[in-house]
């Protein structure tokens, strides 16, 4: 019988962690800095999940916390390109599927609404910042840059659901008034 293994390695106690080629590099290491940004937004999308009643869109957002996951493997992988052009065509048509039934906005709206709705607009906050740190990433080292892209799509998609969302359950969207 084998042994279980740890959840600890203990070689990260000094501040440093590995990337999946081997490499180690301090935890503040930009590198890091964009996987972890992924990171949150995927659990933020856990978040969603746990709270949504609508299997379709569960299964779309799930879908999408793949997609973070390969994501921020390709980081970790540092070469590899997982994110391509098609990625982005995906999540434009949903954009489009779940934009066409919201009315037309005329004005800027205040994220809020109900708790899902509230949490995607937090999670679409989430991807710009991750965006961001990718962003900031490529400007030191190569990084695909569909993966920019797609991060682009993604905090407009978020947008979109978070307004369906809201929609759904007859949650008035509340007028930003400058």
């Amino acid at each position: 019988m084998s042994k279980k293994s740890r959840i600890y390695t203990r070689t990260g106690d000094q501040g440093s962690s590995g990337l999946a080629n081997g490499e180690r590099r301090s935890k503040t290491d930009q590198r890091f800095v964009a996987i972890g940004a992924l990171d949150e937004l995927n659990a933020v999308l856990g978040v969603v999940c746990s709270q949504l009643t609508d299997h379709t869109l569960k299964q779309h957002i799930e879908a999408l916390q793949q997609q973070l996951f390969i994501s921020g493997a390709e980081l970790a992988l540092a070469k590899e390109v997982c994110i391509q052009e098609e990625h982005l065509f995906k999540v434009e048509k949903m954009i489009d599927h779940y934009d066409a039934a919201l009315p037309r906005m005329t004005h800027f709206i205040l994220p809020g609404g109900c708790v899902a709705g509230a949490t995607l607009h937090h999670a679409r906050s989430v991807c710009r910042r991750a965006e961001c740190e990718v962003l900031h990433l490529k400007q030191q080292e190569e990084v695909n840059s569909h993966l920019l892209r797609y991060l682009n799509r993604l905090s407009d998609l978020l947008f979109v659901l978070a307004r369906h969302v809201n929609q759904q359950l007859g949650e008035p969207e509340t007028k930003w008034i400058p």
